[in-house]
């Protein structure tokens, strides 16, 4: 009886972890980079992400992340998407994780729009 209820308890807890809509399933969830800009979207992710060790405070490796001008300076010339994207630059942020794929497109959009700053 005991092997029994064991087992109805496993087959429960497996029955339940499954996940029921394919972007949950494939990491496909949407991201939408329609209305992305400086000010509200990319400038929340660089404070989020990197200007805890990139700031005019914390100049770590020489670079500030913190303003406008900053970003446009490393946004233009490849090595803030390259090191987000952690290809050809030093791979940022430094550690094991990445930022989301939702969060590198966004920046890949804005910069791709012109680094504009609004």
């Amino acid at each position: 009886m005991k092997k029994i209820l064991m087992l109805l308890v496993v087959t429960s807890l497996f029955a339940s972890c499954y996940y029921n809509n394919e972007e949950e399933l494939l990491g496909t969830a949407s991201c939408d980079t329609t209305n992305v800009t400086y000010s509200v979207t990319v400038k929340k992710i660089l404070t989020d992400y990197c200007t805890s060790c990139h700031s005019d405070a914390s100049l770590q490796g020489g670079i500030s992340l913190e303003g406008y001008d900053n970003v446009k300076k490393y946004a233009t010339a490849g090595s803030l998407l390259g090191s987000i994207k952690q290809v050809d630059y030093s791979p940022m942020p430094n550690g094991p994780s990445k930022l989301s794929n939702c969060n590198t497109k966004k920046i890949e959009k804005r910069i791709a729009d012109g680094a504009l700053n609004h």
